[in-house]
């Protein structure tokens, strides 16, 4: 496993690697918009595929509203490109519209996969400015634990098919277990009845002996989840979260604000980035437990999309996700009851009254 503290570190590899493939590549995003990373990994899809490589491309029918042309799968198909929309917005209400797919999976030959916060677009990387500096995540997998990107990846593609498929010439052989750690990209899915993501957020949080620190972009939590945090703030375990200073939505940085005299009561220590926004969705604890993926705490992440995430135990890489959360802390400032004293009023009051439909946002 590899740690990206940045999008800006990973983009390069993710070049090389797509540069590399001789059989397929597969790419899952929620967003891929126009610029300069989206316009370098096409030149490398379109020479591939011309080679005859295979090619498959799946983003988010969000997507097609202001980012992308809604027949571009037709397009991309001229130079041998697969494409698929997922869940493409239609004219109507439908609450399924609310079932997005938030993951982003890169697989190449089976034998790499990248998944992490991080999507196709300029501001990810840092090459446009949006709400200040960037700050995601990622990680780089090689080995059998790819496997598991890869089936994630094939059963959306084929998500309303009905008959059997047959993966198995896109898997690659189990190797021997890594003895410096276990690997486990993990998916969720809002059709099981199964929140995956967060009962995994909750063993590390139930189980941590000394921390758990945690990165997100958003704070949007359900009695059980906070209650999670704090009962382990209780028990001694060092909580901090780091959020966003620059927020890319209002509403939610409002509804954010609202959670904090709680948890900063119980102990936990909160803190906003703040040379820009948070989009990196991390927790890492006692230096034996990490998870870097797609999910936000928030109803939306938690409940309501398709994600995923991979879950790292005594992996060696663990020790450089602690590493940057240290660093990224010395570029945060500490949230005090003072400083929660003087938020605006009308932010006090919209935080109380967006608590109310937080389980819509």
């Amino acid at each position: 496993v590899r740690y990206y503290p940045l999008g800006d570190d990973m983009y390069p590899e993710l070049l090389e690697k797509l540069k590399s493939a001789e059989k397929f590549i597969f790419m899952e995003f929620f967003i891929i918009n126009s610029g300069e990373m989206w316009d370098s990994i096409l030149g490398i899809l379109k020479e591939k595929a011309a080679k005859g490589i295979e090619i498959r491309l799946l983003y988010d029918g969000l997507c097609s509203i202001a980012m992308l042309p809604y027949n571009y799968p037709k397009e991309l198909s001229t130079f041998g490109i697969k494409c698929r929309i997922f869940n493409p917005i239609r004219p109507f209400l439908s609450s399924s519209q609310n079932n997005r797919d938030h993951r982003k999976i890169c697989v190449i030959d089976g034998k790499t996969g990248f998944t992490g916060g991080i999507n196709i677009a300029d501001e990810y990387i840092n090459k446009i400015v949006r709400f200040g500096h960037w700050k995601d995540s990622a990680v780089m997998i090689e080995g059998s634990a790819v496997n598991n990107l890869t089936m994630m990846f094939l059963q959306m593609w084929n998500i309303n098919e009905t008959q059997a498929n047959d993966y198995s010439r896109y898997l690659t052989p189990k190797h021997d277990i890594n003895k410096s750690g276990f690997v486990l990209p993990f998916g969720d899915s809002p059709l099981d009845n199964e929140p995956v993501g967060k009962k995994v957020y909750m063993n590390i949080l139930n189980s941590a002996e000394k921390y758990v620190h945690i990165t997100t972009p958003y704070l949007v939590l359900d009695d059980e989840m906070e209650n999670a945090l704090i009962f382990a703030a209780q028990r001694g375990v060092d909580i901090r979260i780091i959020l966003p200073h620059k927020p890319d939505k209002k509403y939610v940085f409002y509804l954010a604000h609202a959670h904090y005299p709680a948890l900063i009561k119980a102990g936990i220590r909160i803190y906003e980035y703040m040379p820009g926004f948070v989009h990196a969705k991390s927790f890492v604890s006692d230096d034996r437990e990490a998870v870097v993926g797609t999910i936000n705490m928030d109803f939306r992440s938690l409940y309501m999309h398709w994600e995923c995430a991979c879950y790292m135990y005594k992996t060696d890489c663990i020790a450089d996700i602690e590493d940057d959360f240290m660093h990224t802390l010395k570029q945060c400032s500490a949230i005090t009851n003072a400083e929660i004293q003087s938020f605006p009023v009308y932010e006090k009051i919209a935080g109380r009254l967006l608590k109310i439909f937080a389980p819509l946002m």
